[in-house]
């Protein structure tokens, strides 16, 4: 292949846009009889090990100790109250000098009767990537709670109902914790097409390890929930005739209604908030797709909606928040050591994507064309007193890998909100600092 060749090549094979998001876990380590999540099992066993990597306070949370801390939060609109000039002011000077990409909002609940919020650039509009799949969660939960008005039956059909991946799954990156009973342990590797999870684990797969195939899967078993009502679940080859059967044009309606009227029904502007296609090469071609997009101010929105049990309704709310619960290594955002006694209820996604430029090399998260990353982030302590607030965090600085900087963000912003004093950045690093940020194992 001559000089030309290789480099067409090179552009075409890295040019096609990447969803990529590190293996991370959540859902509290003591919520298995609750959830059915059998990898919980494994991370019990790693906890009570001498010399296994032990978590931070924040990530021992029980069951009991995750609430929804707006659900009587009956004030203005958040973004209809005016700009907190303090925090305000903390953003415009934290990130001058940053890349004009940086657009975030940031909303400070600690004490609910004066809620606080500031953005920098909250309107600007992108591909949230890995963030869409909390919405196609809330599709999960809404389809759930038409289908199965008692919660005790949507509860139970979390825990037992039992789907194959099917050729839905293509191309996975992401390893997801598989629970192996006669080991005792949990294996590692990526979704294959004859794996079954309990569709809790798909949304444990989806939202923690955010395989791009249990994003699919999710979504795929929403529409099932519409199609076939409280007689979900079916069995397989029922449910691949369903989507054979229906004429490609009624599917793309049918998939997006599932993931818009939750939004909808919530109060978010769904012009500026949309997951449009499905996750993997496979499921795009058996649904067709449109545009994905969303701003910070709609992605707070979708968080404080959960904070308020109003998106589905309360008990989905809150087990959508449980869902978020990081319980494995943080990363990104979530890394700064700041946050170690806090509680954080975080989703994080990346789209890059590169183009020929000399001199230049193609890495994770570095891309030189898109190199968007994004995190939506709620942190609060144990105490009623403690701080709580959200963030959410979009960025496209090319050629770098934001991870440190997101982390350092929210180190500045998490000492601001609980020492009430404006924080600058920390703009050093070592190379090991970096690198750790962005690690996901």
């Amino acid at each position: 292949m001559n000089s030309k060749s290789a480099a067409f090549a090179w552009a075409m094979g890295l040019s096609c846009m990447l969803s990529v998001q590190p293996s991370v876990l959540a859902y509290p380590i003591d919520g298995i009889e609750e959830s059915g999540i059998r990898r919980l099992e494994g991370f019990q066993i790693a906890q009570a090990t001498p010399g296994a990597p032990k978590l931070v306070e924040g990530q021992l949370w029980s069951t009991d100790n995750i609430t929804l801390r707006l659900r009587d939060y009956d004030g203005l609109e958040f973004d209809v109250l005016p700009e907190d000039p303090e925090l305000k002011q903390f953003l415009t000077r934290a990130l001058r000098n940053r890349d004009p990409s940086y657009a975030l909002v940031l909303v400070d609940f600690s004490d609910p009767a004066k809620l606080r919020w500031a953005g920098l650039r909250p309107d600007l509009r992108q591909n949230a990537g890995s963030v869409g799949k909390l919405i196609c969660m809330a599709g999960l939960f809404h389809a759930l709670a038409e289908a199965f008005p008692d919660t005790e039956d949507r509860a139970r059909v979390l825990r037992e109902s039992v789907s194959p991946a099917g050729d839905w799954v293509s191309n996975e990156i992401h390893q997801v914790p598989k629970w192996n009973a006669s080991l005792q342990r949990n294996l590692y590797s990526v979704i294959k097409p004859d794996d079954s999870f309990r569709l809790s684990e798909w949304l444990d797969h989806a939202i923690s390890a955010s395989a791009n195939g249990a994003g699919s899967i999710i979504w795929r078993e929403a529409m099932l929930i519409r199609h076939f009502g409280s007689e979900y679940p079916k069995g397989f080859d029922e449910s691949e005739r369903f989507f054979k059967e229906t004429p490609r044009s009624e599917l793309a309606k049918l998939a997006l209604a599932v993931v818009t009227e939750p939004l909808a029904d919530a109060g978010l502007d769904t012009a500026n908030i949309q997951q449009g296609s499905f996750w993997t090469t496979n499921s795009k071609r058996k649904v067709p797709g449109t545009n994905s997009f969303a701003t910070p101010r709609e992605l707070a929105r979708l968080a404080l909606r959960i904070e308020q049990g109003r998106l589905v309704d309360a008990w989905s709310s809150l087990q959508m928040k449980k869902y978020m619960y990081l319980t494995k290594r943080r990363y990104r955002y979530a890394y700064a050591p700041e946050l170690n006694n806090y509680g954080v209820f975080f989703k994080s996604g990346s789209l890059y994507s590169c183009q020929p430029e000399e001199g230049f090399v193609c890495g994770k998260y570095m891309g030189n064309n898109r190199n968007m990353m994004n995190s939506v982030a709620i942190v609060e302590g144990a105490k009623p007193e403690d701080p709580a607030y959200l963030t959410t965090l979009m960025s496209n600085v090319l050629k770098v890998n934001s991870a440190w900087d997101h982390s350092r963000i929210a180190a500045a912003i998490h000492e601001t909100i609980r020492t009430n004093k404006a924080q600058a950045l920390r703009e050093s690093a070592s190379a090991s600092e970096i690198f750790e940020a962005g690690k996901s194992d």
